[in-house]
């Protein structure tokens, strides 16, 4: 594997530089203003990624799993039942999460390669006329099989049954690249982690509350110490955390989210999804198919690449570290070994990723698939041109 190239896994993603220095810093006393003055505006940045007015946020040091463990911990109490749907390995690993809390499992078992259905949300949670679901969880980018599901489609199925059940959105791999509405889509919580759209290292579990869900918190009662937010809360209000603060983290986060809004969200969602098309169209002309199923389906921040049937996916990935030092996802789960993955999120050009790309042909062809040299490494560079040339058409 070379440091020199970028990678192309579907999270810690490629880190800029300047963040990347943000983060080497020296010690600072973390009880004094000064991280007051790293940690209010990564508080602040947060809700601005989330698109809510008034989100209750936390950071801890962990990870994406940390902010599932913070969301259950904090809201429930042991038997509450919770509505889930299992469509890949995270989507999966957050119901075992559920299972080992002792929860109640409604569990809606999915394809790999579909997104969650709100018809089938809708149609168990009017049938739960006793409200007994407390909770509906929903993976919006199933990072295993490069799946997306539609947030706001589940809210308004929760709307239909008038159901009281709060959301609980796992964001991980496409809050901060992918267009996230926590008010508009009334999600009571949203998880995500600096690895992926924040392009930090992994370390930091990013979570925004609502209102109801703050509620909720008063009378839950399942065990939390590290990951309590009303001790968080009570160290933001010192400008502080209840135990010592991952500074370096907190100060790359405040600096991605300056890079963020310098760019303009808009203008990031549009990047992943002119890349994202980049290497669907790349796929096409390698004459594969994708793991999603549908068009609307298709995530903007991970492809999952099915390979011919009988041959081993993993070996794309192998070869490509091996022999090129450049490195892609291999398949989890339920598609290990029939699927690669290009992550495309985070620190990524157009030119990046035809770099992975190019390399990714090399190793089919090395492998003995059937691919044309060029034909995809082409076909995203036509599309990259055209969009090149409307953004210099529209800049004039």
């Amino acid at each position: 594997m070379s440091i020199q190239n970028p990678v192309f896994i579907p999270g810690p993603t490629n880190m800029p530089d300047a963040i990347r220095k943000a983060c080497d810093m020296a010690t600072i006393d973390h009880r004094s203003p000064l991280f007051g003055d790293i940690l209010h505006p990564c508080i602040a940045g947060v809700r601005k990624v989330l698109k809510s007015d008034d989100a209750h946020i936390f950071i801890f040091p962990s990870t994406g799993t940390g902010g599932w463990e913070t969301a259950l911990t904090n809201t429930l109490c042991a038997g509450d039942k919770v509505l889930a749907a299992r469509n890949g390995m995270f989507s999966h690993r957050w119901i075992d999460m559920c299972e080992r809390h002792g929860l109640d499992m409604h569990i809606v078992e999915t394809p790999w390669g579909h997104g969650i259905s709100a018809d089938q949300y809708e149609e168990i949670l009017k049938a739960d006329k006793t409200h007994d679901i407390k909770v509906v969880l929903a993976t919006h980018n199933e990072t295993a099989t490069g799946v997306k599901s539609d947030i706001a489609a589940i809210r308004r199925a929760l709307d239909a049954a008038g159901h009281p059940a709060m959301l609980f959105v796992d964001g991980v791999s496409s809050i901060g690249s992918m267009d996230f509405r926590m008010d508009e889509w009334g999600v009571d919580i949203a998880v995500t982690g600096s690895q992926k759209g924040f392009m930090l290292p992994a370390g930091l579990a990013i979570i925004g509350f609502s209102e109801k869900a703050m509620h909720a918190s008063k009378t839950a009662q399942l065990p939390r110490t590290f990951f309590s937010i009303d001790d968080m809360a009570n160290g933001y209000a010192a400008n502080a955390f209840p135990y010592t603060p991952p500074v370096g983290l907190m100060n790359g986060l405040k600096l991605s989210l300056e890079l963020l809004e310098a760019e303009g969200l808009e203008n990031v969602f549009a990047r992943h999804t002119r890349i994202a098309e980049g290497v669907r169209r790349a796929t096409a002309a390698w004459g594969l198919e994708l793991c999603a199923t549908a068009p609307e389906f298709y995530s903007d921040t991970v492809s999952a690449i099915r390979t011919p049937e009988g041959f081993n996916a993993t070996d794309i990935v192998t070869h490509a570290a091996e022999n090129y030092g450049m490195a892609f996802g291999v398949g989890l789960g339920e598609v290990a070994g029939k699927v690669f993955r290009i992550g495309h999120l985070g620190s990524l050009t157009d030119a990046m990723m035809l770099s992975g790309l190019g390399v990714a042909e090399m190793c089919m062809a090395d492998l003995g698939l059937d691919i044309k040299q060029g034909s995809g490494v082409g076909a995203a560079q036509e599309f990259y041109r055209q969009g090149a040339a409307s953004a210099k058409k529209a800049a004039a």
